[in-house]
């Protein structure tokens, strides 16, 4: 294994998504870690709150479903932003 930069450094946290406790391992700052799991917890919750006789696995796999269409979503208006800033230089 080779040495890490300054950057690369792995921290690991305690975080707590939807009542259960995961150790996340990660070359993110601990407060962006804590942040994503924030995200991830808040998500299950609303999708729960909708439907509240979805098991965990489910709500999981949901909640998995919601974030990525969120991030394709943002990503695609992103590259449209990206292609008119192009065509304006």
């Amino acid at each position: 294994m080779g040495a890490y930069t300054l950057s690369e450094q792995k921290t690991r946290t305690t975080v707590d998504i939807y009542g259960q406790q995961y150790s996340i391992v990660g070359t993110e700052s601990i407060s962006h870690i804590r942040l994503v799991a924030s995200i991830v917890d808040e998500k299950m919750r609303e999708i729960n709150g909708k439907n509240s006789n979805l098991d965990i696995s489910k709500l999981a796999v949901l909640t998995a479903v919601n974030v990525v269409h969120d991030y394709i979503k943002l990503k695609e208006a992103y590259d449209i932003l990206e292609r008119e800033m192009k065509k304006k230089d």
